[in-house]
């Protein structure tokens, strides 16, 4: 079987199909490993998510921050901004049914050689660490009061970790390392108001990825979120939001021994422009 890692969609559903066709990838042996975002942004969010569900276990996706935005739309409508695409799927027939299935998505996953997430780890996590964080943050979303839970999770506070926050800040500092992290302190202190490429940001700052000491450096992980960055490869880390929705790439990984990499152009998709500092950036 092969494993292939897929960069943020955002709704671009035919760059995937003609990514899938590059890769040649057959769903009775293969699986896709998506690094979240899956909708909103682009045209075609409804479609995508549909398609993504259907491939039943050929298909692992974690949740990435525009994928919670649309599980909080589908509780509380005036969540959605304007410029969201996500109408479609909150007033499509089987809405519910892929709401659900969404809200089930993890926020880590992983096999013996590689791990998956949307953004970004706090350098006090190890891997041990990160899988309870995630199956606390998951049980929330997963569990009967999860409405409750997904109204409380905007917000940049608390940003740095510590063992004795109460449940809903922890709760929201776990989303925000998982979904929306790119930048921190040398103590892990979360930036969310600089999202451009490396160097562009203030000497104090860096990105989570080259922390001193970070606990989760012996894990090979896999990332998305950061379009501004680019494909990036570093030791044990691969970054593979290539900005298809922007007119950059969109990029798959087939993951083994040896990463080979694999990208389409998408030079119709929208032109580059800030990222907003909420959740859904």
């Amino acid at each position: 079987m092969s494993i292939y890692a897929i960069g943020d969609i955002q709704g671009c559903f035919d760059e995937l199909l003609q990514l899938l066709d590059t890769i040649s990838f057959n769903e009775h042996t293969d699986q896709l490993w998506f690094a979240g975002d899956l909708v909103n942004r682009g045209p075609k969010s409804l479609e995508t998510l549909r398609f993504i569900k259907s491939l039943g276990d050929s298909a692992v996706t974690v949740l990435g921050n525009h994928d919670l935005h649309l599980l909080a739309a589908s509780c509380a409508p005036k969540i959605a901004h304007k410029k969201d695409s996500l109408l479609p799927i909150l007033e499509a027939p089987d809405s519910d049914e892929l709401i659900d299935w969404l809200r089930h998505r993890p926020l880590f996953h992983f096999n013996e050689d590689f791990c998956l997430i949307h953004a970004g780890l706090p350098p006090q996590w190890d891997f041990k660490k990160t899988k309870k964080m995630a199956l606390l943050a998951e049980q929330a979303l997963q569990g009967p009061k999860y409405e409750a839970f997904l109204k409380q999770m905007y917000g940049n506070k608390p940003n740095i970790w510590s063992s004795d926050l109460k449940r809903v800040d922890k709760l929201r500092f776990i989303i925000n390392c998982f979904t929306r992290m790119r930048y921190c302190d040398v103590n892990g202190r979360l930036d969310f108001v600089h999202s451009g490429p490396i160097g562009s940001q203030p000497k104090s700052l860096m990105p989570w990825f080259d922390v001193p000491k970070r606990k989760s450096a012996d894990m090979r992980i896999i990332f998305g979120h950061w379009s501004a960055l680019g494909y990036y490869e570093g030791p044990n880390c691969y970054a593979i939001d290539t900005g298809c929705l922007w007119g950059g790439q969109l990029t798959a990984l087939k993951l083994g021994e040896q990463v080979q990499r694999f990208s389409i152009d998408c030079p119709e998709a929208k032109k580059p422009r800030k990222n907003n500092l909420a959740v859904t950036g």
